[in-house]
């Protein structure tokens, strides 16, 4: 048996899978924040470990008495979320700060001002953001420099595979995501991390995703693990392609709080052609490839806010279910664009913000939900159309998961819009089943992510279609009125931030 973790922005879950990819138990928690230093947003790192420990001690409890003990353990969690440990004592020196605080945005800026994009692009994968491990680094040493003698760098999954094993090591998926790792030549940066006034020995060893860090400590016992080794899976988002039913090569739809388009490529040097797409790039845990990925941190949360905002109460999905049952399937006409906390690939401002255009007095409440959803639509269009140029081969489907996922006027919205077939899954639990994927591999199991993949069974996928004439329709609108409206939109939040 195979137990995995994946350490979330909103929730953090723990499973329990058979050796072929069959889900036996899964437990989740509310991942709560706190308030940090400087008015930040933070996670306690203590809670993080309690919360994810007593998931653990949950999943193993609900398999009941079996004679089979847990091979391995992986662990996925959010990138660019990290903490600083002492080696020393074993305590983390600050509280985790999560991708989507924002106190480290003036050493963003800074690093933009210092560093040669472009060059820097090539080594990365990546542009500066306030989201990376490098800036809260810098902001660290601005606010609580004597935090960082003699301290270490981790991610979410890092520090939790640490409390269990004793062990130091990030894996390559999430160290990238720190741009201060060179993806080019896969170490870090030390150059360009003392340039900024940092130690190197602040960056923790390297491991591939699906390798282990060490075993589970005697001290652990409680939990049921046994001595299981521990497998850093990597990536969230990465992780959950391992778990695609025709392979780690599918692309890939995460629907979350969050929206990630994921695909991968054969291994080669980043070019101008790759920076101009505004993707990430990053090293696949599959040898010999790489992936790129677009990025929408408004998607879920549009629908969130949607549901708060028209309804004194909160609207439930139940009731929003029906409002979209109610508005029908055509197309509404207006345009939603889904930048309540700015806009990410392939057009990156900070500063955009979220707006609708075209509403007159006919509309009602279903008509700005089903807009809402529209709109998210149309930003993956532009995600899907830009990753076709650097892969240079079509996209006809994509494989989508994640809480979205479940409401089906979204799903078939997408279709319309993209024209291509979007086949939901079954595996309910993406990063959960990958990250028990690379347990497997990590533990000797199977040889390869690919053959670990093809030897889970999935549950029947929901396919969506699109319907000729809506995907006309929806041209028209995404062309001659999204695409048309969205640089305007954009020129103004930029010249105005």
């Amino acid at each position: 048996m195979l137990l995995s973790l994946d350490i979330g922005t909103t929730h953090i879950k723990a499973g329990v899978f058979g050796n072929d990819g069959s889900e036996m138990a899964v437990v989740s928690a509310p991942n709560p924040k706190a308030q940090g230093p400087s008015g930040t947003t933070v996670y306690d790192p203590d809670v993080l470990w309690e919360t994810a420990a007593g998931l653990i001690q949950q999943a193993v409890e609900r398999l009941g008495e079996r004679d089979e003990a847990i091979d391995a353990v992986g662990i996925t969690s959010m990138a660019e979320s990290g903490l600083l440990l002492n080696p020393a004592d074993g305590r983390a020196r600050t509280p985790m700060l999560p991708w989507f605080e924002t106190c480290s945005a003036p050493q963003a800026e800074r690093i933009r001002q210092e560093v040669d994009e472009r060059e820097l692009f090539r080594m990365t994968g990546l542009r500066p953001s306030f989201k990376h491990g490098l800036p809260k680094l810098l902001w660290l040493l601005e606010a609580n420099p004597d935090a960082l003698d003699g301290s270490v760098w981790l991610s979410a999954a890092s520090y939790i595979a640490y409390r269990l094993t004793g062990r130091i090591a990030e894996d390559e998926t999430l160290a990238a995501r720190t741009y201060a790792y060179r993806i080019d030549s896969r170490a870090w940066n030390e150059p360009l991390i003392r340039s900024f006034g940092l130690d190197p020995q602040l960056f923790p060893p390297i491991q591939p995703a699906g390798t282990p860090v060490g075993t589970v400590l005697p001290a652990m016992d409680g939990l049921g693990l046994g001595k299981a080794p521990v497998i850093l899976a990597g990536h969230d988002h990465v992780c959950a392609s391992l778990a695609c039913p025709d392979g780690p090569d599918s692309t890939y739809n995460s629907m979350g709080t969050a929206e990630t388009l994921v695909g991968t490529f054969p291994l080669r040097p980043l070019g101008d052609a790759d920076d101009a797409s505004g993707l990430s790039f990053g090293i696949h845990p599959v040898p010999g490839r790489m992936y790129w990925m677009g990025g929408h941190s408004s998607s879920g949360g549009s629908v969130e806010w949607a549901r708060e905002a028209l309804s004194d109460a909160g609207m439930s999905y139940p009731d929003m279910m029906r409002l979209l049952d109610e508005a029908g399937g055509q197309p509404t006409g207006i345009l939603y664009y889904p930048y309540l906390t700015g806009s990410g690939a392939p057009h990156p401002e900070p500063g955009a913000r979220a707006a609708f255009i075209g509403l007159d007095a006919k509309h009602k409440k279903g008509d700005l939900i089903r807009a809402v959803l529209e709109g998210n639509a149309y930003q993956l269009e532009l995600l899907r159309e830009r990753a076709e140029r650097v892969s240079g081969s079509p996209i006809r489907r994509m494989h989508v998961v994640g809480g979205g996922a479940r409401n089906s006027h979204w799903l078939q919205i997408k279709a319309d819009v993209s024209g291509v077939r979007l086949t939901m899954t079954g595996a309910a639990e993406a990063s959960l089943l990958g990250a028990a994927l690379a347990a497997a591999v990590g533990a000797g199991l199977y040889p390869s992510f690919r053959e670990a993949a093809a030897a889970v069974t999935y549950p029947e996928a929901k396919v969506y279609e699109p319907d000729p004439e809506r995907h006309q329709m929806y041209r028209k609108l995404y062309e001659q009125g999204f695409l048309g409206l969205l640089q305007p939109l954009l020129s103004y939040y930029k010249s105005s931030s």
